[in-house]
């Protein structure tokens, strides 16, 4: 619970900064007694959609380090053998997706493993502890290969665009239906009452929780593709499908809320629309399918 409320305390101070400043900018000046200017408002939307995402963005890999405790490997002096291995295997992955090579971590946790950056040649690759000691070497090329897959495909830059555009919708029409029921409803011929701030309070949480649907599906379809992006660079679909096999009968790691969609096996979801992963069994049929040329 307390994960929960502090992310949801987060975005509410990131709301509450953003439109302060905007009310200074004079920007947030879309309601009067004349009515509803919907350009000012559709401007205020954007910036306010898009600046939290984008944000999140530019800081994720720094996010990522302190959230999880990740220690980032020299690769230069890696602290032993398997440190060494894996920043090589890493290397050699991100030379055959044809991106710049990214900053390599292990933390202390269950089996997970995950890719943020803002940049596809400065992202960073995380695993987990308990990735590493239960897998095979084989196995943990897979894994590392989808989150490669990630970086090359621009996944995270893309569910970036993907925030910022629900999340724009989301407070262009709470401010809609706040307008209608302040003005229609309640009959208030002032600029703002409490029913506007009521409704748009509420219509945010409302539409907030379709808008995660619309990313949660995305994050699902770019699973799949990570998936056959891994069995791309190892020439072979083997490997990943039984790195998931073995994920399936293994406790995934949980990751803060703001990298879960980032991690190799997503946590519990309370229905599928909200899931940010795909079944296992759904993930190894569709590599089954595939062809691997």
């Amino acid at each position: 619970m307390n994960r929960i409320f502090l992310y949801i305390l987060t975005n509410l101070a990131v709301m509450l900064v953003l439109s302060a400043s905007l009310r200074i900018l004079g920007v947030d000046r879309f309601l009067s007694q004349q009515g509803l200017n919907v350009q000012a408002l559709l401007v205020f939307s954007l910036i306010v959609g898009f600046s939290g995402s984008i944000i999140s963005l530019l800081m994720s890999k720094f996010m990522a380090k302190r959230s999880t405790g990740a220690h980032v490997i020299d690769p230069q002096a890696p602290g032993g053998p398997r440190e060494a291995w894996l920043v090589d295997t890493v290397h050699q992955l991100a030379d055959r997706a044809g991106i710049g090579r990214p900053e390599v971590a292990i933390y202390e946790g269950e089996p997970n493993a995950f890719a943020t950056g803002a940049f596809r040649n400065d992202a960073l690759v995380a695993v987990s502890t308990g990735l590493l000691d239960s897998m095979t070497e084989e196995e943990i090329t897979a894994v590392l290969g989808h989150e490669i897959a990630h970086i090359a495909n621009g996944d995270m830059v893309t569910l970036t665009l993907i925030q910022g555009v629900v999340n724009t919708f989301v407070v262009f029409f709470a401010r809609i239906v706040g307008y209608f029921v302040d003005r229609v409803v309640l009959k208030n011929d002032r600029e703002t009452g409490i029913g506007y701030f009521v409704t748009v309070i509420a219509c945010e949480i409302a539409f907030g929780v379709l808008a995660s649907i619309i990313v949660a599906w995305f994050s699902r379809r770019r699973e799949y593709r990570a998936d056959a992006g891994s069995a791309s660079l190892l020439s072979s679909r083997e490997p990943m499908i039984r790195a998931l096999a073995r994920l399936g009968g293994l406790t995934p790691g949980e990751l803060p809320k703001s990298f879960e969609a980032s991690g190799i096996n997503g946590g519990a979801a309370v229905s599928a629309l909200f899931s940010t992963h795909p079944p296992i069994a759904a993930r190894i049929q569709a590599l089954q399918q595939m062809r691997v040329g």
